[in-house]
């Protein structure tokens, strides 16, 4: 089930990045040149496709401007139990 889970995943954070294309009103070219990707890159990330390196990823969220946003998103100390628990967060390794 884990596995169906993050397919879907895939496919609805490449539809989303498509429609941040759209709304931008960037062919898909343009991003790819913004992004420095091949066109093939970008249309297995937008459908999904499994692969694609998170390299890619990123550039093509900073080619969109929505990079600050992605990275944010995973942010512990953006949540209840990461500001909870940060203290682990910042703790260092006893030897």
């Amino acid at each position: 089930m884990v596995a169906y889970n993050i397919t879907r995943q895939r496919g609805t954070f490449g539809e989303h990045l498509r429609a941040w294309r759209m709304v931008q009103g960037l062919t898909a070219q343009q991003v790819c040149e913004r992004a420095e990707i091949s066109l093939t890159t970008l249309r297995n990330l937008e459908r999904g496709d499994g692969g694609v390196r998170l390299e890619a990823v990123l550039q093509v969220a900073r080619a969109l401007g929505v990079l600050d946003s992605l990275v944010e998103s995973v942010d512990p100390l953006r949540t209840d139990l990461g500001r909870a628990r940060a203290d682990l967060i910042h703790r260092k390794r006893v030897r």
